[in-house]
């Protein structure tokens, strides 16, 4: 398994970025990998040659600076992956068969699809619309666009991402994956219409990920002076599900951050107090991080070792 410092993996395109970065430490201290699967800006010019919409409109799903917020964590010993493609694109938070035929021409072949009633509403591993009354395409692509997207994005960074955990527990006998998201400040598409909060932390209702672990990072969060919930309205995606184990120990999180916070929501620029929310989440990270051996379910497990 490669394991090695700021890793990629190439397009095809060499006019595309690498499908990802993996910012590893010189010295990987912890189990931890912070991903942002949805910061990614790269807008490929065959994407701009399909598309209906202008780069702002595409831009506003993105999880803008998300991994901007979360830099830093491999001081601490953390490695980072970082997806470059934007997520209008190609929706790595999606498993790969959540696809929607009729939006496709051609023949999508024997794959086994999951039409689910989000892939139904256009939200699919590629998307067919930003936002309600927002359709990317003006009419059907082809199918091969999409196998291409994944072959060349979705595959490497999921089996990079499952290599890092993997290797991971090899060597610290447990794994933690952050999956780091950004939140609209108001109701969103399918969601509920109240206010968010400025953190929303998903374990998927406690299946993902340790107990222990989700109150350990609701408390950092509330003492560094943020308002938490669990769950509602974000109880976690397809990375949070698929790679969260925790009776392998192998512990998935999703963190959804308000975008408020940090940026402004119609421009999509950052706000002047950027530095400032993300030293405050990077010292949250850095505590989280220290604590984590000392949690009721780590003790118990060095007790039966």
């Amino acid at each position: 398994m490669r394991d090695d410092l700021n890793r990629s993996s190439q397009p095809d395109d060499a006019k595309s970025p690498p499908a990802y970065l993996a910012k590893v430490p010189g010295v990987v201290s912890n189990a931890f990998i912070f991903a942002a699967p949805h910061s990614g800006r790269y807008y490929p010019e065959r994407f701009h040659n399909l598309s209906k919409l202008n780069v702002h409109q595409l831009r506003l799903s993105e999880d803008a600076f998300v991994d901007d917020l979360f830099d830093g964590v491999s001081v601490s010993g953390a490695t980072q992956l970082v997806a470059t493609h934007a997520r209008s694109f190609l929706d790595l938070n999606r498993a790969a068969n959540e696809l929607e035929p009729g939006m496709f021409s051609g023949d999508i072949g024997d794959r086994e699809i999951d039409l689910n009633n989000r892939v139904k509403a256009g939200l699919g591993v590629v998307p067919r619309i930003i936002g309600e009354g927002m359709p990317i395409y003006e009419g059907l692509i082809p199918i091969r666009e999409a196998f291409k997207r994944l072959d060349e994005i979705y595959t490497p960074y999921h089996e990079t991402l499952k290599d890092l955990l993997l290797a991971r527990h090899k060597q610290f006998d447990h794994a933690v994956l952050i999956d780091c998201h950004s939140m609209p400040s108001g109701p969103e598409l399918g969601r509920r219409t109240q206010a968010q909060p400025d953190i929303v932390l998903g374990d998927c209702w406690g299946t993902s990920c340790s107990r222990d672990l989700t109150s350990l990072v609701e408390r950092l969060f509330i003492e560094a002076g943020f308002r938490v919930r669990r769950n509602v309205p974000y109880a976690g995606g397809y990375a949070t599900r698929h790679y969260g184990a925790p009776a392998r120990d192998c512990h998935a999180m999703q963190i959804e951050i308000n975008r408020s916070l940090y940026m402004n929501e119609k421009t999509v620029e950052k706000l002047e107090h950027f530095d400032e929310v993300r030293q405050r989440i990077r010292d949250v990270c850095r505590s989280m991080i220290r604590s984590y051996d000392q949690l009721p379910s780590a003790l118990v497990k060095k007790a039966a070792e």
